[in-house]
Parts: structure tokens; C-alpha cells; sequence
């Protein structure tokens, strides 16, 4: 050890991977026990050295703490309600070694409504003031779009209550169901409501029952994109700038988009290239194979269909629909890794059953 690490203390390496993240975890886990179970600077001599390491790890992994019993603490690692981190945790907490007096935990699991009593910001949520009803829509027969009715509801406190509810609900039906099965939801007072209510603890049936249905429903469907037909799209904007677009046509018209209800769009942003907001030949040539890079990953046979890509304003957009959240997340994660320093790549990912974010391609 050097003179000034002798003086200053050695800096902790950086943490690299989950194996390394544990090993971390288990050096100083008897002394974060002790901290949780006496209940004395927790914030302090817990969260404030657990955070970054988590940081380190992947952004946006949140943690929960406390005495499961006399002998337990539970460690809850949550991304607070963002999909595109739950890979991530899944994928650390997996990795966990056995630790005795510790139970590691993916997400917010469910817990019985009869225990759940929320308070947020002065408004109490529990099983007694909140019911709901379902919005059915004919032409979108597998959405599952919501209304929650809280008796207490006031409007100019709309964002708290919206707050509590969803506080409520991944507490209730566990964070994993409450961000993925409801595909809209809307949160009001029960002032001019004519539709029959449904107590809240009702909810968690209905929606099993709502994904055994779709599950079924869809079980097993695939599309080969080989002999699909493509088509080019071409506009101006206002300013004069080039829309150049490219798009499976084949699969815009599909009957059966609800099968893979995950749109997942990975953006790359290019130099000015002073061509109209489009690329030059290099930079062209790139985006492509980034593309096809992605493509080869996410293959069609396993769920994750091309629909196309976009071109302006300096940008590539790359869409996909898929049948499920994890593995987009992660490769877009990779690809951010591989290509720093050369694009700031970023992504989105959502539910939209109906694919409804392509829509105006349809009418061209």
C-alpha cells in the first residue's frame, strides 16, 4: 500500500459486474445487519454506502429496507416503477449468494390488501376507499385500460393522489403486475360516476383472468418477416428538412399486433452532416450496420419484429414490436456500452397493444 492510500484510505475498486457487486456486499453485510436491526444511521452508514455501489451496477435501481423477523433483514431492489431496470435487478438478485440473515428480493412483491394502508402526502389509500371499473373499448377488445375511483379524490391535489394510488397498487398486486398487465389508467373522485364500481380488492382477480385470456389468446403466435413487403416513405417538413422512412407494410397490417404489445425504439442521434438532416455515406453506412446488428439479436422467431426505421432531423429511430420487455432492454443497454463516444444512442419501451405509434403509417 502506497504512502498517500496509507494516509487516505485505499479506494474500493469499481464495481464491474453483479459477482463483483456481492462480493463487495458480503465484506460489509454483518455490519449493514447490525445497522438495520438497531435501527441507528441508516441513512447514513447503509443507504449512503449501498446507493452508489449500486449506481456502479446500472442506474435506476432503487432499495427498500427493514426487519423481515427478529433474525432477517429484507432488502427489496426496485426500479420504481421504470420497466426498461427490471432486467438488470432480476438478473443482480439472481446472482445473490446465500446469505444467512438476508433475503434478497427482486421488485416489490405483493403483500395481502388487508395489511396495506397507505399514507402519501396527508391522503390515506386502502382497501376501503378505493374501487374501479373497466374501460372497454370495442375496436381495442384486449386492452386493459382502467378507472380507479378514490372517495377522497380532490383535483388540485390530483398528482399526490395519482402518487398514492400507484403506491398502493405495487404494494397490492406487487410491482411486477402493477407496471405490466395495466395498459392505461386513469384516477378520479366517484362525483358523476354512473358506471357499477368493483371494490379494489377484486382487482388483482380481474386482471389474472384478463392475461390468462390474452396469454391463451395468443399463445404460440409468430410472424416470419422473410417475404414481408417493405415500403419507402419520403416527406418534407415545414422547414424544408427530409423524412426518409422505411417500413414492413406487411406487418402494419397484421391482425394480431396485440401478440407483441412491447414497442421498443432505439434512437440514434448523427452529427449535422449539412445534408437535410440526413446522414452522409459513412455515417450512413454505420447506422445500417447497427441496425442489422440489433436485428440479428432480436430475431423475429423469438418475438421481436422490425417494423422499420425513420431517418431526420439528424436522427435514426429504429422500431420494434415485441412479445416481451427484458431482452430489448438489456441489448439497448448494451449497445449504449459499445457505442459510446461514437453515438449517444438512447431508447424507449412501452406497452401500446395496437401499435398505435405507427398508425399514421398506415394511411400512407
Amino acid at each position: 500500500m502506497g504512502f498517500l492510500d496509507k494516509i487516505l484510505g485505499k479506494k474500493e475498486a469499481l464495481i464491474q459486474s453483479n459477482a463483483d457487486f456481492w462480493n463487495w456486499f458480503l465484506k460489509h453485510e454483518k455490519e449493514f445487519f447490525k445497522i438495520v436491526k438497531d435501527r441507528q444511521n441508516i441513512h447514513q452508514d447503509f443507504f449512503e454506502k449501498l446507493a452508489p455501489k449500486l449506481d456502479e451496477i446500472h442506474s435506476g435501481i432503487y432499495f427498500l429496507t427493514g426487519m423481515l423477523d427478529d433474525n432477517t433483514v429484507e432488502l427489496i431492489l426496485t426500479p420504481d416503477g421504470a420497466i426498461r431496470n427490471i432486467y438488470a435487478i432480476e438478473e443482480l438478485v439472481n446472482a445473490a449468494p446465500k446469505i444467512e440473515g438476508w433475503k434478497i428480493t427482486a421488485l416489490k412483491p405483493a403483500s395481502d390488501i388487508k395489511d396495506i394502508g397507505i399514507d402519501y402526502e396527508g391522503f390515506q389509500f386502502n382497501k376501503d376507499n378505493l374501487r374501479f371499473y373497466p374501460n372497454i373499448h370495442e375496436g381495442y377488445p384486449d386492452e386493459i385500460d382502467l378507472t380507479v375511483i378514490y372517495d377522497d379524490f380532490v383535483e388540485e391535489k390530483r398528482q399526490a393522489i395519482v402518487n398514492g394510488v400507484y403506491i398502493f397498487l405495487d404494494n397490492y398486486l406487487g410491482e411486477l403486475h402493477s407496471v405490466t398487465l395495466i395498459d392505461n389508467m386513469k384516477i378520479n373522485g366517484s362525483n358523476a360516476i354512473s358506471e357499477e364500481l368493483i371494490p379494489i380488492e377484486k382487482l388483482k382477480d380481474y386482471l389474472i383472468w384478463r392475461e390468462k385470456e390474452f396469454v391463451e389468446k395468443y399463445e404460440g403466435t409468430r410472424h416470419n418477416t422473410e417475404n414481408d413487403s417493405y415500403a419507402n416513405f419520403e416527406g418534407k417538413k415545414q422547414d424544408g428538412s427530409i423524412v426518409l422512412a422505411l417500413i414492413n407494410t406487411t406487418l402494419i397490417q397484421w391482425d394480431k399486433k396485440a401478440s407483441h404489445p412491447w414497442i421498443f425504439i432505439v434512437t440514434i442521434p448523427f452529427d449535422d452532416c449539412d445534408n437535410g438532416g440526413l446522414p452522409d455515406e459513412k455515417t450512413y453506412k454505420l447506422l445500417d450496420s447497427i441496425e442489422e446488428e440489433i436485428i440479428q439479436i432480436l430475431p423475429d422467431s423469438d418475438g421481436y419484429l422490425n417494423i422499420g426505421r425513420e431517418t431526420a432531423d439528424n436522427k435514426r429511430e429504429i422500431f420494434f414490436a415485441c412479445k416481451d420487455f427484458r431482452k430489448p432492454t438489456k441489448v439497448a443497454d448494451d449497445l449504449i456500452k459499445e457505442y459510446d463516444g461514437v453515438f449517444e444512442i438512447s431508447y424507449e419501451i412501452y406497452k401500446d397493444k395496437y401499435w398505435q405509434t405507427f398508425r399514421h403509417f398506415e394511411s400512407r
